[in-house]
């Protein structure tokens, strides 16, 4: 059984963090526009990041300190240095975070990641219940053996969500990923070392007001749901330019 939030609290923000905390919990929400109805993405949260032209503009300072650039991060895909960090919160259960990684971050891997100026940071965000928090956990635990992003990549494939996230089912998972051990799999997955990560990161979100998946800070530039592709490209393009 997971901890509760009361319990344990291995994530705590700064005074400054705190202050910018409001950013994904209101700004991203208050201060943007609806796309195009004919825009599917726009129903993840019901509004468009807006890019300001501006590369400076919605940049928080606060926030941007929050990637790790930790070289050694199983959960994190492209170089340590690179230019622009995008941290990603999101849930294995979240229908709008699957429809993002199979139609949008691919693109944004090939375009940025793979020529230096895109690093990805992953963060366990479980707010579906138990087989959320279940599923995060066996991702970190697939990633503890370098096979976070194959383990990433099952779990969001179309129709996986809809087979649940049960015991047999994410050692399934684990196994397509191409997961080497699936018993010390099994026992990172259950470990307490994996409750503390999923929860450092899902503080991390709650701190910052995050209240749904898939939520992202680009550079310190907050951008609610599943936006469109360009809502990405542009403020990763903004971000470099700056």
């Amino acid at each position: 059984m997971s901890r509760s939030r009361t319990q344990m609290k291995p994530f705590a923000l700064g005074a400054g963090v705190a202050a910018a905390a409001v950013l994904l919990g209101v700004v991203s929400y208050t201060a943007t526009r609806p796309t195009q109805p004919a825009e599917p993405a726009a129903a993840a949260g019901g509004a468009v990041a807006a890019v300001p032209a501006d590369p400076q503009a919605g940049v928080h300072p606060e926030l941007e300190k929050l990637a790790r650039r930790d070289a050694k991060d199983p959960l994190a895909l492209g170089r340590a240095d690179a230019p622009v960090v995008m941290v990603e919160y999101a849930d294995f259960a979240c229908g709008y975070c699957g429809t993002f990684a199979r139609d949008t971050e691919p693109a944004l891997v090939k375009k940025y990641v793979d020529n230096g100026t895109l690093r990805i940071e992953w963060r366990n965000f479980p707010i579906f219940g138990e087989e959320s928090e279940a599923a995060a956990r066996a991702a970190w635990a697939a990633g503890q053996q370098g096979r976070f992003w194959q383990f990433h990549e099952a779990a969001y494939a179309d129709g996986a969500k809809e087979k649940g996230f049960g015991g047999q089912r994410l050692r399934e998972l684990a196994e397509q990923a191409g997961v080497r051990d699936l018993d010390r799999f099994a026992h990172d997955a259950d470990s307490d070392a994996a409750r503390e990560a999923v929860e450092r990161d899902r503080e991390e979100g709650y701190g910052l007001g995050a209240t749904s998946t898939p939520s992202f800070l680009v550079n310190g530039r907050p951008i609610a749901g599943a936006q469109p592709a360009r809502t990405f490209t542009e403020a990763i393009e903004a971000a470099a330019r700056r």
